[in-house]
């Protein structure tokens, strides 16, 4: 590793800001908490129309760079073929994306609609509380990944650029200005967010590692207490796994896949509601397909309830944070594929995997609610402790340690994949430039794979609230968008400028 090659200011930055800010979480937990929120409350309620317009143009963009003349362009050298078979590339794509909260939202998110005011004033609470799960992890937000991987994918593979990051991407609009400061600061605002998505995905997932493992070996120690140390210990796990680079990543992968999906198979057999998953399931897709207009564009204006500022607003910025590695991962792997087959193969692996484990997970529960065999929904409103309510949903299923023991292990699995990617990612910024074909250092993956873990352990030290964690997501994703739509005009104008090259030749 030759140190004239690193770039401090992108490595040191981000690094002293967030052993900061976690020590202030660490001191003064109450205080950060209180200025976290009003901070998320400004954005998330006086500007929240941003996150949604952002939303609805980059779907309307996925669709038109898969169906119209540029759906043809190959991502990388003309004739060169996929490097990894569909059923590989899909999983990396999949675990990348997505990281071990999806276990914790798919058994619990109905519960969180279904207790929540806006969903009442629809129609039947049991109906609609599996529509919204579907529709807020679906197209929109596999849209965001999908467009950026693809302008990723042409940076790297097509027009061979050597510095991977942002400012890179943006360089065909800002021209030189990406070498300088205002590079620097895309850069930085990227890493920042990165952090930040990090941070909220550990923050919501790990805490029911930690009530898993205390429920089946009847461990008696805090959770805060436990949920720190299991931080710790996952660190150790994806820290090994990145610095076996992409094919330690591919590996995990399909183990990854392969425990999920028997997870999923093994609930849908023998929890006993298989015919509610499927027909519930098959209407809630239905229902969030007729309704996708008014869904992608309701905003409370009266603020009635506050439903789309806490939910739709926050997991579209939740998941522009994560755009900072997963695209670029993405696009990394899709060499030799075409952007139509990146964007429709994404969304059928990517997004039909995400709404099976929703309508198999969250049916389980729902289907015992509406029959009236067990009330999931009242321990959740009386107790309101999430993690305890998804524990006594796994307690009702037959086999019970066995599916505890299988959720542990593919959450790990999970952890291991999605932050493989993000740590890769962020050792590529610590770079000046960096090959198409040539890898960060051990050591500086090491390191960032260290940094990724302290904010998390700050919020959770803290016990900041669950509308908290989300703010953190919600704060750093506003600078991201404007940045996202400078990248996304700049693909088209690498497209156009690759077209005319290759008629001109």
């Amino acid at each position: 590793m030759k140190k004239d090659r690193i770039d401090w200011l992108s490595t040191l930055v981000p690094f002293v800001s967030i052993i900061s800010l976690t020590v202030i979480l660490f001191v003064f937990p109450k205080g950060a908490n209180s200025v976290i929120e009003r901070i998320r409350f400004f954005f998330g309620d006086s500007v929240g129309l941003y996150y949604l317009v952002i939303g609805l143009v980059f779907f309307g963009m996925s669709l038109y760079l898969a169906f119209s003349k540029y759906g043809k362009v190959m991502i990388g050298d003309p004739g060169s073929k996929p490097k990894y078979s569909f059923w590989q590339w899909g999983s990396m794509m999949f675990t990348c994306g997505l990281a071990a909260d999806i276990l914790f939202y798919s058994f619990g998110e109905w519960l969180m609609y279904a207790s929540n005011p806006h969903v009442s004033e629809l129609g039947d609470i049991y109906e609609w509380a599996g529509v919204f799960p579907l529709f807020h992890w679906s197209f929109i937000p596999w849209s965001f990944y999908l467009v950026l991987a693809v302008a990723f994918g042409f940076m790297v593979h097509v027009s061979k650029r050597t510095r991977m990051r942002f400012s890179e991407a943006c360089r065909p609009i800002i021209g030189k200005a990406a070498d300088g400061i205002f590079g620097r600061i895309i850069d930085l605002f990227a890493l920042f967010a990165l952090l930040a998505g990090t941070a909220t995905t550990f923050s919501v997932a790990t805490p029911l590692l930690s009530t898993l493992f205390i429920s089946l070996f009847h461990i008696e120690v805090s959770r805060t207490v436990l949920t720190i140390i299991i931080l710790v210990i996952t660190c150790v796990i994806y820290t090994y796994a990145a610095i076996h680079g992409f094919n330690g990543i591919g590996i995990l992968a399909k183990i990854c896949m392969f425990l999920f999906f028997g997870l999923l198979v093994l609930v849908f057999c023998i929890g006993g509601q298989a015919r509610f998953i499927l027909e519930n399931g098959f209407q809630s897709f239905g229902m969030m397909i007729q309704h996708f207009v008014d869904l992608s564009t309701y905003t409370d204006p009266g603020r009635t309830n506050m439903f789309p500022q806490d939910w739709t607003i926050y997991y579209w910025a939740y998941w522009m944070v994560w755009c900072i590695a997963a695209p670029f991962f993405i696009g990394n792997i899709s060499q030799g594929r075409s952007i139509r087959q990146i964007i429709v193969g994404g969304y059928l692996f990517g997004v039909g995997s995400t709404i099976v484990s929703f309508v198999v997970l969250g049916n389980y529960s729902l289907g015992l609610q509406t029959a009236g065999k067990i009330d999931f929904l009242s321990k959740y409103v009386e107790g309101g402790d999430m993690y305890e309510t998804i524990i006594s949903i796994i307690d009702s299923m037959p086999a019970t340690p066995l599916i505890m023991a299988i959720i542990i292990l593919t959450m790990i699995a999970f952890y291991s994949t999605s932050f493989d990617s993000i740590a890769y990612t962020a050792a590529c910024y610590s770079y000046k430039n960096l090959t198409e074909d040539e890898h960060p250092h051990n050591l500086i993956i090491f390191i960032w794979c260290i940094l990724l873990i302290v904010l998390p352990i700050g919020l959770v030290f803290s016990e900041s609230s669950m509308n908290n964690i989300q703010s953190v997501s919600i704060i750093a994703a506003f600078p991201i968008g404007i940045i996202m739509m400078i990248m996304v005009a700049g693909l088209f104008r690498s497209l156009r400028k690759n077209k005319d090259n290759a008629e001109c030749s």
